[in-house]
């Protein structure tokens, strides 16, 4: 039997590195359970949970509205996969800006921070649960464009066309993907939701339409414009993938110009950045 130790009173305790060296260090938070805990993140706010309702909402509408006006030679699944795929395109990139910029807007970096050190680890659950949400996404607008198609052929009166195959469809996720991991950049570059609202719409709406028009005027820029303008690679890929080695080399090329060093330059600055 041992012979429990008495503590005089009035002494203190021993507080010596040699006391503190047999606690155990307790164990590194698991990645599952960071991409578990910033997945619920990404749809626990408001915000995020209004985007989600809202992705659904306008997908049954864009159905809705291709049952109710488009022509009976127009109900095709690919109609249908279009209207459905707008607001996914449109919205699920900025469900990714939220759940960077939240840790800066709303002020939870310093406690996500504190809990897990490493902020690398944090930032790919982050990236990894937004191509998981994108994905997940499009797998919801297939399923709701084939009720659509199903739904308008049977009250049209006309065959069902599936004129969507597999493989264009992956090339749509892709695209989707894509678009998504842009809204992620901007958020991991930018760390401010309103900055990279902003910069999301200037980037898919007004230098899309810049780099259009500049093509239109100039022929230079028109040969230029696939190795430089990742809008119109990702936006070809909605036609399918690409059939030449030089249309991949091209979204590659683009894809490192505007996606990836970005994306470098802004995990290097959030890996420095103070928190507050």
């Amino acid at each position: 039997m041992s012979t429990p130790t008495l503590t005089t009173p009035g002494t203190v305790p021993d507080r010596s590195a040699t006391a503190y060296a047999a606690r155990p260090a307790p164990p590194p938070i698991p990645f599952a359970r960071l991409l578990e805990v910033e997945l619920r993140k990404m749809f626990d706010t408001r915000s995020g949970a209004w985007l989600m309702i809202g992705v659904g909402v306008l997908s049954v509408l864009a159905s809705g509205a291709v049952v109710l006006w488009a022509p009976d030679e127009a109900i095709t699944y690919a109609a249908f996969a279009q209207a459905v795929g707008f607001p996914m395109a449109v919205l699920l990139p900025v469900i990714a800006i939220l759940s960077v910029t939240s840790e800066w807007s709303q002020r939870s970096g310093l406690t996500t921070f504190t809990l897990v050190p490493h902020r690398g680890r944090v930032i790919a659950a982050k990236a990894v649960d937004s191509v998981v949400v994108a994905v997940g996404g499009m797998l919801v607008a297939a399923g709701v464009g084939v009720l659509g198609n199903l739904l308008g052929s049977a009250l049209a009166g006309t065959p069902t066309v599936w004129d969507v195959t597999l493989a264009d469809f992956a090339a749509i996720v892709l695209a989707n993907v894509l678009g998504v991991l842009i809204g992620f950049m901007l958020g991991v570059v930018l760390r401010s939701s309103s900055a990279a609202l902003v910069g999301y719409l200037v980037y898919v709406y007004v230098f899309t339409g810049l780099t259009f028009a500049l093509a239109q005027a100039q022929q230079w820029f028109a040969d230029l414009q696939p190795w430089v303008d990742f809008n119109y690679t990702q936006g070809s890929l909605f036609e399918g993938f690409p059939e030449t080695a030089q249309a991949w080399a091209q979204l590659g090329a683009t894809s490192l110009l505007w996606l990836v060093l970005p994306l470098a330059v802004g995990l290097w600055r959030v890996a420095r950045v103070e928190v507050k």
